[in-house]
């Protein structure tokens, strides 16, 4: 396998980067050098990310766990030509065909009574969304959450992940409480009869893939009952398969309120998110038309990819790979972890979204650097920075899993 290449000898790539420093961030480039990861993304195939060279490498951040169906998968990829060459984005306070196409696959789609969506754009926008709704419905004005998430850029979302820039911002939303992630009795405290939502990641991917236990989760769907308050889970990286069932949710047999899903809703070939819901909640729209527009939420041509994707993931399963060659990848990396307790302290997750802990975020981006150099592009967490997080394609095979587990112990030997 060809390792990806930097492009420094290429001019033209240079003249990239140049603009882009101008233009864009220069820390965030100084950031992706330090990563490995400072060359020019010429696409995907399959398992693979690929560089203007024609250099390819497994790509095990998939666009934060966006192509659960591989790069640039071919039925999808002919359903945008086809999408595109026939229809255009609609207008999105309309009703069209695919529109309603799209909103009864994803109900045929999800395990329970999630039967109304709103779709979007991106994940933020989502969690946004969700919290919008739980509050109208709800009446009530105070959203708790968990310690260590991660759910996006924007108000609500901003608000709720753990981030340390925070403070940039200004005032971000009021009334929300954080509670410590896994622990009953602090959700048994903060849940009460003003509580309008609940919302967790069932797994954190971001930091170290810190998964919440059955036990905790039936707990806590219980409290919100109880309460009156509404459990929002965002599955934006758990979900279509990615932890070996469609969603997590399903794993601990309870069913949310709210569902955010994210990108992978087509494969990562389209941009759409959205949110999946109860009808009961659904009467908070019915009685307040028009409150969460999104200009291209709900792009036609976006919703024939995601119907195109619904029927690819009924097809394939990928679940069942997912829950299998995950199993595989947890072994080797634990094995590379067992000969290098040194350099990885430790290995979580779930299915084929994995986590490795190094002592600091800086030896983390520099494994993420060597790591590409074997072959392998992943990315440190968002919040434990001090993690390489694995999330490859869902349709990877053994000798995949195997070529990762090799990237892996030749990087682990270099520190």
């Amino acid at each position: 396998m060809r390792k990806t290449s930097s492009g420094s000898g290429n001019i033209s790539s240079q003249a990239y980067f140049n603009t882009a420093k101008k233009i864009f961030s220069a820390a965030s480039l100084e950031k992706l050098k330090a990563r490995g990861a400072a060359f020019i993304e010429r696409g995907g195939d399959g398992i693979h990310i690929l560089d203007e060279d024609g250099g390819r490498c497994i790509d095990c951040y998939s666009g934060a766990g966006s192509y659960n169906l591989g790069r640039k998968n071919p039925v999808l990829m002919n359903e945008l030509r086809a999408a595109a060459r026939e229809i255009d984005q609609g207008n999105f306070v309309m009703i069209s065909e695919q529109k309603a196409l799209m909103g009864k696959r994803i109900d045929d789609f999800l395990y329970g009574p999630l039967e109304c969506i709103l779709p979007g754009v991106v994940r933020g926008e989502g969690i946004d969304a969700a919290c919008k709704l739980a509050r109208g419905y709800t009446g009530r004005g105070e959203i708790v959450t968990v310690d260590g998430g991660w759910y996006g850029q924007t108000g609500f979302a901003l608000t709720l992940s753990r981030r340390i820039d925070k403070n940039l911002f200004g005032n971000l939303i009021p009334s929300v409480t954080t509670v410590s992630f896994g622990d009953i009795a602090a959700a048994k405290k903060a849940i009460t009869r003003k509580t309008a939502a609940f919302i967790l990641e069932p797994v954190q991917a971001e930091n170290h893939c810190r998964a919440a236990g059955a036990e905790y989760m039936k707990a806590v769907r219980r409290l919100c009952s109880s309460k009156g308050a509404i459990l929002i889970l965002d599955e934006t990286q758990t979900g279509f398969g990615r932890t070996g069932a469609r969603f997590a949710y399903e794993q601990f047999n309870i069913i949310p309120d709210i569902l955010v899903y994210g990108e992978a809703v087509t494969g990562g070939v389209f941009p759409m998110t959205g949110i999946a819901f109860t009808r009961k909640l659904k009467s908070f729209f019915d009685d307040h038309p028009l409150i969460h527009l999104c200009t291209f939420g709900g792009h036609d041509v976006g919703c024939r990819v995601a119907i195109a994707a619904m029927d690819e993931y009924d097809r394939v399963k990928p679940w069942q790979n997912a829950l299998l060659m995950g199993k595989k990848l947890r072994e080797k990396a634990d094995a590379v972890r067992e000969k290098y307790q040194r350099i990885i302290k430790s290995v979580s997750g779930a299915g084929l979204l994995l986590s490795l802990e190094l002592e600091t975020p800086s030896k983390a981006e520099a494994f993420c650097a060597s790591l590409h150099e074997n072959g392998v592009f992943a990315v440190p967490g968002e919040v434990a920075k001090n993690c390489v997080v694995l999330r490859p394609s869902l349709l990877i095979d053994s000798d995949e899993i195997g070529a990762i587990a090799v990237a892996l112990e030749k990087t682990a030997a270099m520190f």
